[in-house]
This record gives structure tokens, sequence and C-alpha cells, in this order.
């Protein structure tokens, strides 16, 4: 377990926190792969399967995560499916495993839920881009694209490395 790992937790997003969620950023290399914090939201605003947290470390806020929960919808389909939206953490603090256990605890919340058997996640492909992260954790390429995405999944009964 890595140091970050036991202070890593998801929390709501408040009128309190919110300016402090939208003033996170990722690299300027990797403005091209991921909305802003800002956007995320506003979205989420006008997408009921959006569930949403922002990461922490310890008492800071370092990043954002956003859930694509068909269970969600007002009419969810019988079978449901669960996908990572956004996921982002401010470029100050990559590079410490955060992103990883934000992605475990993500795990854990979509499991708690027993309505999924994979967790589906998509990135825009070029160079910079998340793709070896998201690999390094045991995501597996699917075959299948969302628009210029390439949609990698991970079975829910798997730990990540």
């Amino acid at each position: 377990m890595s140091p970050a790992a036991s202070a890593v937790s998801l929390r709501e997003i408040t009128a309190d926190t919110v300016r402090a969620i939208i003033a996170l950023s990722v690299a300027d290399s990797q403005k091209g792969f991921v909305a802003t914090n800002a956007t995320s939201l506003a979205q989420a605003l006008f997408a009921p399967e959006a569930w949403y947290r922002a990461i922490y470390l310890g008492e800071e806020p370092v990043g954002f995560v956003m859930l694509e929960d068909q269970s969600l919808r007002p009419e969810p389909p019988q079978q449901p499916e669960i996908g990572v939206w956004r996921l982002m953490i401010d470029a100050r603090f990559q590079g410490q495993g955060i992103g990883r256990e934000a992605l475990q605890l993500v795990m854990a919340h979509t499991r708690a839920k027993g309505l999924f058997k994979s967790l589906a996640l998509s990135y825009v492909p070029g160079p910079g881009c998340p793709e070896p992260f998201y690999l390094g954790l045991g995501f597996r390429h699917t075959g299948r694209m969302d628009g210029n995405e390439v949609v990698l999944e991970i079975p829910l009964d798997e730990a990540l490395p």
C-alpha cells in the first residue's frame, strides 16, 4: 500500500468546497485528454446517471472523479453498466499513487452496489495519454470505441495490482 493510500478518500462536493475542486488542473500537456472540473460539474447537473466526488489526500482536495452509473437513471436498463466518465489528479499531486488509490475506492463503491460485473473507462489516444496508467492497473482493451475514445474495462472480481 502506498503512503498515500490510507489518506486518500472520495468526498461529496459542497458549496464550501466547489471552488477548490474547480481550481484543480492537470498539466498543460494533459488538458486535451480530460475536461475541466467546471465542465464536468456543469454536465452532471443534466445527467441523472452522474455520480461524482472530489478526491482528497488527507484534508486537501487533489482530484475529481465522475462515474456514469446507469442504475441512477429514472428508468434504468435491465442490466445497467457503469464506467469512469472523468478522472483527474491535479498536476501537483500526480505520480504519488493517488489516482490508483482513487480507482480502488471507485471499484469498492461499484462492487458494493452489487449490480455490475465490470468497470469501464475510456481515453483519448495520443502522446501523453493515460493508456499506460490504465493498462498498468489491469484494465484491458475491449476493442470498442466511444466516439474518438478507446474503451477499456476491468472485471470487478479482480483487484488492482
